[in-house]
C-alpha cells in the first residue's frame, strides 16, 4: 500500500481569495467596493490562482521526504517482507550417514525465454539424519486405558521377531502400530520398509486401506496429528513394499513408559466399510531417510562485497549493489574494514547514531535503498566538533561480509514450481 501523500497547506482558492477579502477593511478601509467587477477583486483572483498553483506543488511532497519526516519523530518503515515456502529436498536414495543441507541452499523455479528464475534460499541448516528406531508396540483398545505388547525392535529390523500389525482377533477400530524413535526425526521424509505374508490382510481395499499414519504433535497437549502419506505401494499391507511419510515436527512423548519420537499406524473405519478378516503379519520392517523438508525466502545471498575505500571524512555513504535488503543476521551480516595492512576490523549495525561515541565502530544501512551509512560530525556552540561512531582510516577498504536481498510479488510462485536447485549438493 503506497503513502498517502501529506497536505502541508490544505487551503483552497476560495479560501485565500476570501482571506484576502476579509483583510480588506483593515489595510485599505476607502476600499468599499468588493463586488465582481472591481480591478482589485480581479487581481485578488489572480494572485490567489498563482498562490494555489504554488500550494499545489508544495503538497506534491515525495513519499521519501514524508518518510523522513515521520523518521524524525522515531518512526520507521518496516523492513521488506520476502515470500517464503517450505521446500523438500529428496534424496537420490537412503544414505547410510547423515547429510546436512548448508545454510543458504538456492532453489528455484524454471527459467523461461521471457521469464527469469526466482530464486528461494533456505532459511538454515538441516540435518536430514539417520533415522534410529527404538520402539516397537502394537495396542489396542480405546485412546485412554490402551493396553500394549512390546516387541524388540532391532529383531524386528532384522527379520527375526514376526507379529501382527493389529493385536485384536479380528482386528477392530484404533488397534495401532507404534514406532519409536530414538532421535528427532521433525521434517523428514521417512520411508518404512516393511515386509508382510502376502494376502494376509485380506478383506479391505487395497487402493483405500481403512487406517491413517499419525504423529504425536508438537503441542503440550500430546495429540496426535494425521500425517501427509506420499506413497504406499503395500496395497494395504498386503503385499511387502516402501511406505513414505512426511513427518512435521514432533515432540519427545511417553507412550508405555517408553520415552521417544513416535508416529503410529491406527486402524480407523466406519460404519458400511470393509476392514480386515485377519491382521497383516509382519515379517520384517527397517525405517531410512528419503529427505527432508526446510523453511525457503525469496532471497538471494551475496557474500564479501566491496562497497568501496575510506576517505576518511565523517558522514561517508556507500550503496550496495542489490536492493532491497532483508532483515540482517548480526553473526553473519556485517561490515568488514580491511586495512592496508590486511588486518581486519568487525563493525556493527545499529539502528541509529544517536547513542553512538566517537571510538564506536557503527554504521547504518537503510534496508531500501541499500545505503550503508558511517557516522556523522556535528559542529558544537564551544566550536568543538562531536563524531557520532568511529571513522575508518582514509584508503581502508569496506567490505559487506554478507546481506540478503529480495522480496516482491515475484516471489509468489505457484505450488510446486521451485523445482530446480541452484545449490550443488552430492547426494
Amino acid at each position: 500500500m503506497g503513502l498517502e501523500t501529506p497536505r502541508l497547506d490544505d487551503r483552497s482558492f476560495n479560501d485565500i481569495v476570501e482571506e484576502a477579502r476579509a483583510r480588506i477593511p483593515l489595510y485599505t478601509p476607502e476600499w468599499t467596493d468588493h463586488n465582481l467587477s472591481d480591478p482589485g477583486i480581479t487581481l485578488i483572483e489572480l494572485f490567489a490562482w498563482m498562490t494555489d498553483i504554488v500550494l499545489y506543488r508544495l503538497n506534491r511532497v515525495p513519499d521519501k521526504h514524508y518518510v523522513k519526516f515521520m523518521e524524525l519523530i522515531g518512526m520507521r518503515l518496516e523492513e521488506a517482507e520476502p515470500a517464503r515456502a517450505e521446500v523438500t529436498f529428496w534424496l537420490s536414495a537412503p544414505q547410510p550417514n547423515s547429510i546436512t543441507l548448508p545454510n543458504g541452499t538456492e532453489v528455484s523455479t524454471t527459467r523461461t525465454e521471457t521469464e527469469p528464475a526466482i530464486i528461494f534460499s533456505t532459511d538454515g541448516a538441516m540435518e536430514i539424519k539417520v533415522p534410529k528406531l527404538s520402539h516397537v508396540m502394537t495396542s489396542s483398545g480405546a485412546e485412554e486405558g490402551r493396553s500394549f505388547t512390546i516387541h524388540n525392535a532391532a529383531n524386528v529390523q532384522n527379520a527375526l521377531e514376526k507379529f501382527p500389525v493389529f493385536a485384536s482377533k479380528p482386528p477392530t477400530n484404533n488397534d495401532a502400530l507404534y514406532l519409536g524413535f530414538e532421535e528427532d526425526i521433525s521434517n523428514h521424509i521417512l520411508g518404512i520398509q516393511i515386509e508382510v505374508d502376502v494376502a494376509e490382510g485380506a478383506g479391505v481395499d487395497p487402493n483405500h486401506p481403512p487406517y491413517i499414519w499419525e504423529v504425536m504433535g508438537s503441542s503440550a497437549d500430546q495429540a496426535w496429528v494425521r500425517l501427509d502419506v506420499d506413497y504406499d505401494s503395500t496395497l494395504g499391507l498386503n503385499i511387502g513394499g516402501i511406505i513414505r511419510l512426511h513427518l512435521p515436527q514432533l515432540r519427545r512423548a511417553s507412550r508405555n513408559d517408553q520415552l521417544a519420537y513416535w508416529i503410529r499406524l491406527r486402524l480407523e473405519y466406519s460404519d458400511g466399510e470393509t476392514s480386515y478378516n485377519v491382521s497383516p503379519q509382519v515379517n520384517k520392517l527397517e525405517v531410512s531417510s528419503w529427505g527432508g523438508t526446510i523453511g525457503a525466502t525469496n532471497v538471494t545471498r551475496v557474500y564479501k562485497e566491496v562497497l568501496g575505500r575510506s576517505d576518511g571524512t565523517p558522514g561517508q555513504r556507500f550503496y550496495l549493489a542489490h536492493q532491497p535488503v532483508i532483515a540482517r543476521s548480526a553473526s553473519e551480516d556485517y561490515l568488514i574494514i580491511k586495512h592496508e595492512d590486511g588486518r581486519e576490523e568487525r563493525w556493527q549495525e545499529v539502528a541509529d547514531f544517536s547513542s553512538s561515541t566517537a571510538n564506536d565502530k557503527h554504521y547504518t544501512i537503510d534496508s531500501g535503498t541499500g545505503e550503508v551509512r558511517l557516522g556523522p560530525a556535528m559542529p558544537q556552540r564551544d566550536g568543538s566538533v562531536h563524531r557520532f561512531g568511529a571513522l575508518p582510516a582514509k584508503n581502508t577498504m569496506l567490505l559487506m561480509s554478507g546481506y540478503r536481498y529480495g522480496g516482491g510479488l515475484v516471489g509468489n510462485v505457484a505450488a510446486n514450481s521451485l523445482n530446480v536447485l541452484k545449490t550443488a549438493l552430492p547426494y
